[in-house]
């Protein structure tokens, strides 16, 4: 048997350079984050999605802690189908698995998730990886991570999204806003309309939004709102 026969056959991916190149420009030029439940108690999932990729919310993530693995690739069926309809980015959160299975776009991971680095070898170079950030030393790392793509800073002010999670105050924002980072990163945690000028005072300029949306009276209203604040020179 000739030498070469024993050798196993490696399975190269192909990187899609203009599908990377095109989702991270989508991210360098996206301002508002939007994490919502599935909207169980008002039933109202895929209208509220279209209302509020509508009115200028760039990137979705489901946020809901136990769930299945089955139930949740039911569920980012509807937000796929939402974020594809409005040419804007599917978030998932934690689970790099269900990441690959729903297609996303963005993985987000927190400091005690799964590492980048097998992150990066489940997803693969095209997908964009984001990461937490609660402290000056922890977005300093985020910013120069190998592999992430962007960061979250906070929570600026408490939030019951982040039971025990102690705010970080503007404070962080400035910190990370002076040190310049070379990729995009957003605040997180409590802003809210009223306070977003001071998250941009302390030199944000993207924000990741809970409550501000999803209680709102109008969410179409409000991320209409947010994002005119946030894409003014």
């Amino acid at each position: 048997m000739a030498p070469w026969l024993d050798v196993p056959v490696v399975n190269v991916p192909v990187v899609n350079v203009t599908v990377t190149s095109e989702l991270r420009a989508r991210l360098a030029d996206a301002r508002l984050y939007l994490c919502t439940d599935a909207r169980r108690s008002s039933g109202d999932l895929a209208p509220f999605l279209d209302a509020v990729l509508g009115a200028g919310v760039d990137i979705v993530q489901l946020r809901e802690k136990g769930l299945e693995a089955r139930e949740e690739l039911a569920l980012l069926e509807v937000f796929a189908d939402a974020c594809r309809r409005h040419g804007r980015l599917l978030a998932v959160n934690d689970r790099a698995d269900v990441a690959l299975a729903a297609g996303a776009d963005v993985l987000h991971l927190g400091q005690d998730d799964l590492p980048v680095p097998v992150a990066r070898r489940i997803l693969g170079p095209e997908v964009i990886i984001g990461r937490s950030s609660h402290s000056p030393a922890q977005s300093d790392a985020a910013a120069a991570e190998p592999g992430v793509d962007y960061f979250c800073a906070g929570p600026t002010w408490a939030t019951p999204t982040k039971p025990g999670r102690p705010a970080t105050g503007p404070g962080l924002l400035a910190h990370v806003a002076q040190t310049h980072p070379g990729r995009p990163w957003f605040a997180i945690g409590g802003i809210s309309l009223d306070r977003l000028g001071e998250v941009l005072a302390a030199g944000a300029t993207r924000v990741v939004v809970v409550r501000a949306i999803t209680e709102a009276d109008d969410p179409a209203a409000a991320a209409r709102a947010f994002a005119r604040r946030l894409h003014q020179p």
